[in-house]
C-alpha cells in the first residue's frame, strides 16, 4: 500500500462548494492527501492548493481578464488552458495516484480533458450528470470511469451523499493500489483485429508472449483503433501489428466505424516498426441492412446482425485504401512492412463465409505495389489471413523488426 498517495480534486467551489468540502472529507478518511483544483470564474472562494488565480495565470491572464470576456466557452478555455498545464506539471513534480472530479457539463469538460491528457492507468473518477447520456466525448480513448451523479449537483441529500461517498472512497482504494514503478517491462507490441480475424490474432499473441513480448490488442470498431494510436503516441511500443483496417475502409466511404484521418499515423511518425496486413479490408461496415442496400446499391452484403451489415469491397474501394496507405506511410520515421494474405482478409472472405472472393486479395496487392512504389517492402503471402503460417510470417517479422531473431525450436 502506498502512504498517503497524492490525489487531484477537482471542483469548482464558486457554485460547488458543499461538494468539494464533502468529498475532500471523504478522500482525506480515505487516507489520501488531496490537492484541490478550482478551475472557478464566478468568484474566488479561497481555500484550494491550486486557485483561480494561479489557474487563469497559468494561461497567461488574469482573472479580471478572464471573466470580462463575458462568454462561458471563453472563460472555460482559458480555464481548461491552465488547469492543464497545472496539473501535468504537478504530476511530472509530484506523481499523482488518481484524479477525482465532479461537475455538470462543463466541470466535466474541463475534467474530462486533463484526465485524457494523464497517462494510461492513472486511476480516473468523474461523478457527472452527463454520465447516463452519451460518455463518448468525454471518456476518448483512456481509462475514465464515469459515475452518474442521479440527481443535480446542486447541494448535499441522502442520494447525493451516497453516490460522493462511493466515488470519493472508491478513487481513493484505486490510489492505494496504484504502482506504478513495479510494473514488469517487457516489450509491448500493439495488434488489431476484429472478430472476424481472430484466429490470426490468437495465435500472433500466443506466440509473442511466449517470445516474451507483452501484447495488446484492439478491436477496430472505431474507438479501437483510436486507442491503439493513443498508446503508440503515449508509450514506448516495440512494434505495431496493424492487421485490422476496416476502420481506414470506414473513414474513406463513411462506414459507422470510421477512427478518422490520422488512423495508424501515431506510429508511423514515431517511428515505430509498423507491420500493415489488410484484414478486414473485404467490407466496409454500414447499419442495418436496409440501410447499407440504400448507401451501397449493388453490393454483395452480409447481415452480421439488426445494427450491422458487412458491404463487400471491390477493386474501386481496395484501390481507394491502397493509395491511403501508401501516403500515410510515405514519409514513415521507422520501418514498415505490409504483408497480403492472397486466399482472403477475413473469415467473411473465406470459403465458410458470406462474401468470399479469392480474386481480389491479388488485385489489392497490385494496387499497393503500384502506390507505394518500392518505399518499403510488400509480400505477398500464399494462405489466407487466418491460416496458421499467416501468423508464423508475422511473428517472424516482428522478431526480425525488433532485433530479437527467431528462437531455437520455435
Amino acid at each position: 500500500m502506498t502512504a498517503e498517495p497524492k490525489v487531484l480534486l477537482i471542483v469548482t467551489q464558486d457554485t460547488k462548494f458543499e461538494e468539494g468540502n464533502f468529498l475532500r472529507g471523504c478522500l482525506e478518511e480515505a487516507g489520501v492527501r488531496v490537492i484541490h483544483l478550482d478551475p472557478s470564474v464566478r468568484r474566488t472562494v479561497g481555500g484550494a492548493e491550486i486557485g483561480p488565480d494561479e489557474i487563469a495565470g497559468a494561461a497567461g491572464k488574469t482573472m479580471e481578464q478572464v471573466r470580462a470576456l463575458g462568454h462561458e466557452g471563453k472563460c472555460q478555455a482559458v480555464m481548461i488552458e491552465g488547469s492543464l498545464k497545472l496539473a501535468l506539471d504537478l504530476h511530472r513534480r509530484e506523481g499523482l495516484s488518481g484524479i477525482l472530479a465532479i461537475g455538470g457539463s462543463m466541470g466535466t469538460t474541463l475534467a474530462s480533458v486533463i484526465m485524457q491528457a494523464f497517462p494510461f492507468g492513472v486511476p480516473k473518477l468523474l461523478i457527472s450528470t452527463m454520465a447516463s447520456g452519451f460518455t463518448a466525448p468525454f471518456v476518448g480513448v483512456k481509462d475514465i470511469a464515469m459515475l452518474n451523479a442521479v440527481c443535480d449537483i446542486s447541494g448535499l441529500n441522502s442520494i447525493s451523499e451516497d453516490v460522493y461517498r462511493n466515488g470519493a472512497f472508491g478513487l481513493a482504494g484505486m490510489a492505494h493500489a496504484y504502482h506504478p514503478a513495479q510494473k514488469a517491462v517487457r516489450p509491448l507490441v500493439l495488434v488489431s483485429t476484429l472478430g472476424t480475424t481472430e484466429a490470426v490474432c490468437r495465435r500472433l499473441r500466443q506466440s509473442l508472449e511466449s517470445d516474451g513480448f507483452e501484447v495488446m490488442v484492439f478491436h477496430t470498431s472505431g474507438a479501437g483503433g483510436r486507442t491503439l494510436d493513443a498508446i503508440a503516441a503515449e508509450r514506448q511500443v516495440a512494434a505495431i501489428v496493424d492487421m485490422s483496417l476496416v476502420e481506414i475502409n470506414d473513414y474513406l466511404y463513411q462506414g459507422v466505424c470510421s477512427a478518422g484521418p490520422d488512423r495508424a499515423t501515431a506510429g508511423l511518425k514515431r517511428g515505430i516498426p509498423t507491420i500493415f496486413a489488410p484484414g478486414n479490408c473485404d467490407f466496409i461496415i454500414a447499419g442495418p441492412i436496409e440501410d447499407a442496400r440504400a448507401r451501397f446499391p449493388g453490393k454483395r452484403y452480409h447481415i452480421h446482425n439488426a445494427a450491422l451489415t458487412a458491404v463487400r469491397t471491390e477493386e474501386p474501394e481496395l484501390k481507394a485504401v491502397a493509395r491511403h496507405l501508401a501516403k500515410i506511410t510515405q514519409d514513415a520515421a521507422g520501418p514498415v512492412r505490409f504483408f497480403v494474405p492472397l486466399m482472403g482478409f477475413s473469415h467473411h472472405d473465406s470459403p465458410q463465409g458470406h462474401i468470399h472472393d479469392p480474386s481480389l486479395p491479388p488485385v489489392f496487392a497490385r494496387h499497393l505495389e503500384e502506390a507505394v512504389a518500392g518505399r518499403h517492402p510488400i509480400t505477398r503471402i500464399a494462405a489466407h489471413i487466418n491460416d496458421p503460417e499467416f501468423a508464423d510470417v508475422l511473428r517472424a517479422c516482428v522478431l526480425e523488426l525488433t532485433g530479437k531473431g527467431i528462437p531455437d525450436g520455435r
